[in-house]
Order: structure tokens, then sequence, then C-alpha cells
């Protein structure tokens, strides 16, 4: 006989959606409340949010003000954005400087970082006029006085020509090479950027050939003003080819210093690569437990012809907490919270004990909340630099519209990065559980699972990507103790972003997820490793659970398969905004192969402010093909982007 749990709904009346909202307002003042009256700012991670700098301008001596305009002749934009960009004059205008002497210090820097910028866009005949209280810097007096403020500062600049790239030359060990393929090409691109960064890449392409010491020792720049082009002249040398030689750590403290050597894994005697350099970086900083970390080479071999390596790190504090939270009006409220050591034994091991509260406001009293509770411990470089073991114990009792469920799950797993942007792990997992849903009243389960996982990912950011893909395959074959049933969940996802113009503010990403269980029927299966759809992680516009098959109550039971795909256009209206309207679509079937049969569409448009830490994300969507008990919209917020 079908068994069924009771079915909360997910439509939310009028009166405790605004009940809802005031308690939010309520919460939110007593935030404000509880602040110190002097409290007018407020910093996160170093940035500030709110209030002013008063506190910052404390320490200025002799304060005076002062007022800045620039004028660029030929009125070009971009080039005007780009100066004021590059002036500290501008940028700190509402910040006093230390008296007379002060301002004029920095409008003589000021000039410098111009002429700079100028540089950076190929015009190298510019001149740029500085002027404090009418009169030109060349001739003031290091003593002058500029009386009270606000002194006016007036900035013109003449651009000049645009330059371009006369005749290049590459000599030394670097004679050999193609000028173009670093961007060096006669009539092309002379700005000062340019010229560096080929400076820096034909360097690495020596040292790639196992050459440490690959250097310019020569070059010789001239900026002709005849006929607007820039002659560029550079020698290199390359040096010999090298081995690693000993790795010396400086700036540990809870740190083991042998240990931060080892995870750098730069083998001594292993022809040097500046791609290990970077990589060995990148996997210090992945430890966590550093705030900066600098991989550099020695300027000389020592007596055995190898290169020594220096790394000089600055710690973190080791222990660290934080709470987040979650809002939707078809999911309710959700809150977290957690506490961590980065370092519990020295060698950046890694505990962190988690718990979160979920469906408040939704759920219909204390007793159908979602409770998750877990603790977690890591330890890296078990076999190798790349390697990481980790092992995990967690608690859930939950309530969603379809199942009810308390379990206990241990498990114990190792990964390991095949390189930056492909990674493996396995583990061994128990799960005991007993659930209550559509088929089955209050039954147990003993499952023991061996989840294998594969990830490629080569996003250019990880938290607001641009351009890259994100692919993971996940495959668990798992068998039930006590019932005696085996079965494999497999499910495959991908993601992709690609900017559309250079500066990326416009990013299509799209996404599609494919999973299926074979082995055993849906009846068969646990209720929590079935396939669900629907939510702000999912397809939204519907319900958490909303999609796919329901008993004749209405209760969802899950699948044995499930498809779904999400597209985006993500608008950067500056820095700090964005607007992304999106589509998604999804179903779930009682098939091993999804039938695409029932597929629901939802869409809508969210809102993004970007932060150091992420977007915080605010969904709106609706439901384009709706059932009977689905509801009329969904808001979702959060942290990140949906995918």
């Amino acid at each position: 006989m079908m068994k069924r749990k009771p079915q909360s709904s997910r439509s939310v009346p009028a009166t405790a959606w605004f009940a809802r909202l005031v308690l939010s307002g309520i919460l939110c003042s007593s935030v404000v409340i509880a602040l110190p009256p002097r409290a007018a700012a407020f910093e996160l991670f170093g940035f500030r949010f709110f209030g002013k700098e008063e506190d910052e301008d404390a320490d200025i001596v002799d304060p005076l003000n002062y007022t800045v305009s620039i004028e660029v002749a030929g009125g070009d934009a971009e080039l005007t954005e780009a100066l004021n960009n590059a002036s500290l004059l501008v940028a700190d205008a509402e910040r006093p400087v230390s008296g007379s002497l002060g301002l004029l210090t920095k409008a003589r820097s000021d000039r410098q970082r111009l002429v700079a910028a100028l540089y950076e866009q190929a015009r190298y005949d510019g001149i740029v006029r500085i002027l404090i209280a009418g009169k030109s810097i060349d001739t003031l007096p290091p003593d002058a006085e500029f009386g009270a403020g606000p002194v006016p500062v007036t900035i013109s600049v003449d651009p000049g020509a645009v330059f371009r790239l006369g005749r290049v030359q590459l000599q030394g060990d670097a004679a050999g090479l193609a000028p173009q393929e670093f961007g060096l090409v006669s009539g092309g691109d002379a700005g000062s950027n340019r010229v560096l960064r080929a400076e820096a890449d034909i360097v690495r392409r020596l040292k790639e050939g196992g050459r440490p010491l690959a250097a310019v020792t020569s070059r010789e720049i001239v900026a002709d003003h005849n006929t607007m082009t820039l002659d560029v002249s550079l020698t290199v040398a390359a040096g010999p080819v090298a081995g690693y030689g000993p790795t010396t750590v400086k700036g540990t403290e809870a740190v083991d210093r042998d240990f931060t050597a080892y995870m750098a894994g730069l083998e001594p005697g292993r022809r040097y690569s500046p791609k290990d350099i970077d990589d060995a970086r990148e996997r210090l900083v992945g430890l966590g437990v550093f705030n900066s970390v600098a991989v550099t080479e020695a300027d000389a071999l020592d007596a055995a012809g190898q290169i020594p390596i220096d790394v000089t790190v600055s710690e973190r504090k080791q222990r660290f907490y934080g709470v987040g939270a979650t809002l939707s009006n078809t999911e309710g409220l959700g809150l977290e919270g957690y506490w961590g050591h980065r370092n519990l034994f020295g060698k950046a091991e890694k505990l962190r004990i988690e718990g979160s509260i979920g469906r408040i406001g939704d759920a219909e009293g204390v007793d159908k909340l979602n409770y998750n509770a877990g603790i977690m411990f890591e330890k890296p470089g078990v076999v190798g630099p790349a390697s990481k073991f980790f092992t995990s114990l967690r608690s859930v009792y939950e309530h969603p519209d379809a199942y009810d469920r308390f379990s206990v799950k241990a498990s114990t797993g190792l990964a390991y990065e095949i390189s930056k942007t492909q990674s493996v792990s396995g583990e061994l997992a128990v799960d005991y559980s007993r659930i209550t849903d559509a088929f089955v009243d209050d039954r147990e389960y003993l499952i023991v699972s061996t989840p294998l996982q594969y990830i490629f990912d080569n996003r250019d950011n990880r938290l607001n990507p641009t351009k890259g893909f994100r692919a993971l395959a996940y495959v668990e074959p798992a068998y039930d103790t006590i019932g005696g049933t085996t079965f494999v969940k497999m499910r495959g996802e991908g993601s992709a972003y690609q900017a559309l113009d250079s500066g990326g503010r416009f990013v299509i990403a799209g996404r599609a997820v494919l999973g299926s269980i074979v082995g055993a029927g849906v009846e068969d299966i646990p209720a929590d490793r079935r396939f669900y759809a629907g939510g702000g992680g999912s397809v939204r516009g519907y319900a958490y659970q909303g999609i796919g098959p329901k008993d004749s109550d209405g209760t969802p039971t899950g699948g044995l398969s499930l498809a779904e795909g999400s597209l985006e256009l993500r608008y950067a209206v500056n820095e700090t905004f964005g607007v992304v309207p999106f589509v998604d679509v999804g179903t779930v079937s009682l098939d091993e192969f999804p039938d695409f049969s029932d597929m629901k569409a939802g869409a809508g448009v969210g809102i993004r402010y970007i932060t150091p830490f992420g977007p915080l994300r605010v969904d709106a969507a609706i439901p384009l093909n709706p059932g009977p008990d689905d509801p009329d919209f969904g808001i979702y917020a959060g942290v990140g982007q949906a995918f």
C-alpha cells in the first residue's frame, strides 16, 4: 500500500509574507540599534560599506582641502577616463592633504602617474601641466604656502599623437624568436603595457626551456617624434639550464616550515619550469593558512648548479567562524553557522563544525524545520602535495514535501589534483537513515557506497566567471545492507561562460545536468537519493522538489532520472551592480533515463551586488507552464551566482 507523507502548502498567503517582511525589518532594525552611537561605518574583509573616513583622516597634520579638475585636449572620452582613474588627486579629492607641502608633493607625484598613463595609451609626446592656485608646480618653491582651502588645482593635458611600433629587434639569446609572436608588430600597438608584456612573455618563453636566470640584459626604446613611431630593441640572456635546489621558507610561525616546503612540491634536482613556480604558489595559497605567498628563484645558481627557491609567507588567523542565510518565498528562511580551525596540528589540517536550520516561516511547526549538523576534517599532502585526505560525520533531520528523514552519515576519502584544471576524488561512505515518504512508512536503510567524482574547471574566476568551462562527472555504487538493494547513481553536469565584449560586461552563461539511477525500482531507492527538481538551485519559479512525479495526493515521489538546463545573460551595469535575465528548464522521470515528456520551464530576472567574497544574489521567477499546485512566483536570495 502506498504511504503518504502529509504535504505542506508552498503557496504563501499575503498576510504571512507581509509578516515575514515585518520580522525581517525588526531584525535589521535590531542590528542597527545594537551599534554604538559612533559606529557609523561597517567593514567586512577590509572593505568599508557605509560611513565616512573621518577616523582615517584624524592623523593628517595641518589638513588642507583642495578641488581638482582635469582638462584633456581633444575630448577623447576613453583617454579622459583613463587619466581620471590614474590621478590620485582626483581619487583623494574628498580627503585633505597634510598642508601646502603635502599638496605640492602629491601634485608632482600625480604628474608622473599621468605621464605614465599617457605612455600606456602610446602617447609619447603628451604634455601634463598642473597649476596650484593658478601657479605651475614647476615654478613653485618647496616651501610655497597656499593659504586656507579649498585650494584650486587644475590639470591640463595635451595628449599628443598616438605612436605606432616602428623597428623591432630581439637580440642575444632571443634573436631566434619572432617578435610578432609576442605582439610586437611594426605598425602595431606601441603602448607601454604592450612592450612590458612582450618583455615578460619573451623571458618566460626562455624560462620554459628550464633556464631560471633568463632576463632582459639591455633595452633600447626610442620614440621618434618625426615619424610618430616607437623603436624597440631588446637583448635577452637565457642563462644555463638548471634544476631546483633547496627550498627555503620564511614567515611561518604556527605552520610547520618543512611541511610548507614539502607542499611547494619543488623537488630538488627536477628541471626548472616557471609553471611549477606558479603551481607551487597556488597550492600553498589553497591550503587556506596563508594571507600571502611569494615563490621566487634565487639570483644565482648554487655550487651544485641548481637554482635555490625562496618561499615567503604570512599566516592567517588559525580560527574562523561565520554565518549565512538564504531566503525564498517558496522555501522560507534558512540560517547556517560554522566554526573552524585552519591549522589544527601545525600542518594545515582543517577542522570545521557547522550547523543549519531551514524552512523557517515555511514549515508548519518547529518539528517540521530542517536541521543539519556536521563535523569535517581535512589533511593535505598525505600522498604527495597534490593530495588531500578528508573525513566527516553528519546528521540530518529534514522535512521537505517529498519525505521525512533522519540520517547519520560517516565518510572518508581522498582527493587528488591532477592539474590546475582537473581533480578526482573517491570515498567510502556509510549512511544510516529512517525515512517516511509516499511509498514507505518509517523504513530503515543502511547504505554502504563508494562515491567517485571527476571535475574539470578552467573558469577564469570561480566566484564570478566571464569565460571558461566546468564539468562534473559523479558515480556512486551503493548497497542497502538492510533491504538488500543494489543501485548506482550517476550525475553529469556542465556549465560554460563566455563574455560577449572585451570588458566582460555582458556574459552568457549556460548549465546542463543529466542524472540517472540504475539497478532498482524507484520505491526501493531511499527517498533522499532520488532525483528532484525545482527551487533556487534548480528550476527557479517552482517550489523546492516541486517538479517531477507525484502521488494521487500531490506529494512528490522523486524519480530515477533528471534533466535540467539554464541560460543566463549576466549584464554588469557597473562595478557594483548587475542584472541577470534567465530561463530554466527541468524534468524528473520515473524511468532510468529522462524521456523529456513533461518539461517544466521558469523564467525571470535577478540582480547582483558584487562584493569581494562573491555576488549577492536575488532572483525573481515565474513558472511558464505551472501545474495546479505550483506557486505563482518564486523569490530567492543567496551568495554567489546561481551556477
